[in-house]
């Protein structure tokens, strides 16, 4: 039987407690997308948590209520938690939806890659950088078929992180601060995806020719640090010996002129992906990236309807 995996950022979902109509005009628009992608396992990002009166955790309730009414209803369901807590974030949260029993997950956050030290240029104690969010990972055996091990993931954005002392009344104190500050975010965003990879060679160190499967908002494209490192193909490593090992974009599918998951200023960004083991990536046959009624993000005021990433869907044999 086909296997149907997807990934897509719902672009914050949350509920609007003042005007129920908000989220149900959401919902409207996010469910025909859901329907049409009919994926069997969903990796969903920016998954927002809510707290019901009286309760002293937060709970995926938009999420779920928006499942009810969609093609995923009755989908087994593991999420995120904020590191060190016991219930999900407030915003961002990463979720794995399965057609089939998620038989193991769990999420990593500096367990394979401590948080780096950085000494502020301009004085100052040393900080921390931990990650913004945990790498979540689930196993499902679809039936009859070899398990699939999945990790969902979103990488810090290309935006100046948190820097001591840097900004002032709401305003960077210089263009040295802030030029400091983007360069952190990168770190971020490369130290994670270090992680990732490394998560992945324990898979494969457990199962060398594992169905694996890394997806979400990588916040780079193909051709940058993060999703290289991810990768570790051939041609970056300037060796075959590790080639059983890499991980294929699975966009190469896709006709370069529908290569693209977000629209920012007219310009086509592929920043969401699904990348493959050789043994899973050679029972893909099919590759959609479903953005035709994309709007551009850098044009959008107001809420956002729907999503400003398009899903990525791969349908293996």
């Amino acid at each position: 039987m086909p296997l149907r995996l997807a990934t897509f950022n719902l672009e914050s979902l949350d509920l609007n407690p003042s005007d129920p109509r908000w989220f149900e005009a959401r919902a409207a628009v996010l469910r025909p997308v859901l329907a049409a992608l009919d994926a069997d396992v969903l990796c969903l990002q920016e998954v927002n948590a809510q707290r019901q009166p009286g309760e002293a955790q937060r709970s995926l309730i938009a999420l779920r209520k928006l499942m009810e009414g969609s093609a995923c209803a009755g989908f087994h369901l593991v999420h995120s938690t904020r590191p060190g807590g016991a219930g999900p974030g407030d915003v961002h949260n990463l979720a794995i939806l399965s057609r089939w029993p998620i038989v193991a997950h769990g999420q990593i956050h500096h367990d394979l890659v401590p948080a780096a030290l950085w000494q502020p240029l301009h004085g100052g104690e040393a900080v921390a950088l931990p990650f913004d969010r945990p790498l979540l990972h689930a196993r499902i055996d679809p039936p009859g078929e070899r398990p699939l091990q999945l990790i969902n993931l979103h990488l810090r954005a290309p935006r100046a992180a948190f820097l001591p002392g840097g900004r002032e009344e709401g305003r960077w104190r210089s263009l040295s601060h802030w030029a400091e500050a983007y360069y952190l975010a990168g770190w971020k965003r490369q130290g994670q995806a270090l992680e990732a990879r490394l998560f992945v060679e324990s898979l494969f160190d457990a199962e060398p020719d594992a169905r694996i499967a890394v997806c979400g908002d990588l916040n780079a494209e193909g051709h940058e640090a993060p999703t290289r490192i991810l990768q570790a193909l051939p041609e970056d490593m300037e060796t075959a010996a590790f080639a059983a090992r890499a991980l294929t974009p699975l966009e190469r599918r896709v006709p370069e002129s529908a290569r693209y998951t977000v629209l920012h200023d007219g310009r086509p960004l592929l920043l969401d992906h699904i990348l493959a083991s050789q043994a899973l990536a050679a029972a893909c046959r099919e590759v959609r990236i479903p953005n035709m009624d994309l709007a551009d993000e850098a044009n959008v005021s107001g809420p956002v309807k729907g999503s400003l990433h398009a899903p990525m869907l791969a349908i293996f044999d």
